[in-house]
């Protein structure tokens, strides 16, 4: 095959992978082409720069096939440039003197396999946080931590062996937790409130969301419900709400916008940039999966990634402060009439999923 042809075929294949997530439907080869907008814009760009510089542009097929090229380079663009650092923050940057509302969080997917836990706690040990989120642990990862998490006096634990244990630590007091099973018995996530210094409350969820894959879950009901439940449990809170973990999904996929516009919760990475988390032994073939979402009460004081832990994802650190006075200059839009009719849609596949499943067992 000639250079030519070979950009053509690319050409092709690059277009399909960009149209394909626009299909409204939860299947695990569908789904899997969200994540992949950085990597596509990427080698889009490099086969338009090839054409451009090997051959010359005359044929009306030529113009076609760019023009195509470069619109699906355009699309992808358009889709990740909120997470440049372009310091356009969804979030702001802290802005108050008085800190008696400031508080860290670390959260980390641990990988359940990994039989080091020196590397975090060292990394713990660095960051010195407030509230420690850890997903995929089991009874050992439990007891493996129990050296960093003794000096942690609140906590919730969750540990299973199949890879969805989860476990809270939190030198701020926990009002109220409760460990929810919110679509599947086997899947934990924890709710609670969350006590400041200065004594002012605000609504904690930890989430790590079961992702759609081809062995065990082919499409990505399950996901997608539990992020909506969580989102209209932001939606009707009456305190200032943090959610954070593994959400088994990128910040630009349909889903997690759909998520954020229904809970009425702002993305802190927006204007600051990617911070992908999974996969930590990769360089180009990561995607932040790992996520902080607060409402307009927020600001981010720090937010970067851990060091690597053994595990296949980075850790992300976050410094916030409570600054309610200010939540006016950060207020997203409403949720559309349309949005909240497609989370409940969402709500319904999983009950019909359900139901199948137990006729199923009959």
């Amino acid at each position: 095959m000639t250079l030519k042809g070979f950009l053509q075929v690319f050409g092709i294949i690059a277009v399909m992978m960009t149209l394909v997530p626009l299909i409204a439907a939860d299947f695990w080869w569908i789904r899997i082409f969200d994540y992949l907008h950085i990597q596509l814009t990427l080698l889009t760009l490099t086969a338009i720069a090839a054409y451009f510089i090997r051959f010359d542009i005359k044929r009306a097929e030529d113009y076609i096939f760019m023009g195509v090229l470069l619109a699906c380079f355009l699309f992808q663009v358009v889709k990740i440039y909120p997470y440049f650092p372009h310091k356009n923050y969804e979030v702001g940057q802290v802005s108050e003197e008085n800190f008696s509302n400031k508080f860290s969080l670390y959260t980390a997917n641990v990988l359940q396999k990994n039989e080091n836990p020196d590397l975090i706690i060292a990394d713990i040990k660095k960051q010195n946080p407030d509230v420690l989120l850890f997903t995929e642990t089991n009874t050992r990862w439990k007891s493996d931590l129990a050296e960093i998490t003794a000096s942690y006096p609140y906590k919730v634990e969750a540990p299973l062996d199949n890879t969805y244990g989860v476990l809270l630590y939190s030198r701020l007091a926990l009002k109220n937790p409760k460990v929810s099973y919110l679509v599947d018995d086997s899947i934990p996530s924890i709710h609670s409130i969350l006590e400041l210094r200065s004594g002012k409350e605000i609504m904690f969820h930890a989430i790590h969301p079961t992702p759609p894959m081809p062995q065990h879950n082919p499409s990505s009901t399950d996901r997608d419900a539990e992020m909506m439940k969580v989102a209209f449990m932001a939606r009707d809170s009456k305190l200032p709400v943090l959610v954070a973990g593994d959400f088994n999904d990128v910040a630009w996929s349909a889903t997690t916008a759909l998520f954020q516009n229904v809970g009425g919760l702002l993305n802190t990475r927006i204007g600051r940039g990617f911070y992908n988390t999974f996969d930590a032994s990769s360089f180009l073939m990561r995607w932040s999966l790992d996520h902080v979402f607060v409402t307009e009460e927020f600001r981010v004081a720090d937010f970067k990634l851990g060091s690597k832990i053994d595990s296949d994802h980075l850790p992300l650190y976050i410094e916030l402060n409570l600054e309610p006075e200010k939540a006016a200059e950060q207020k997203p839009e409403p949720a559309t009439e349309e949005e909240i009719k497609n989370a409940r849609e969402q709500l319904e596949k999983l009950k019909k999923k359900a139901k199948e499943e137990a006729k199923d067992k009959k």
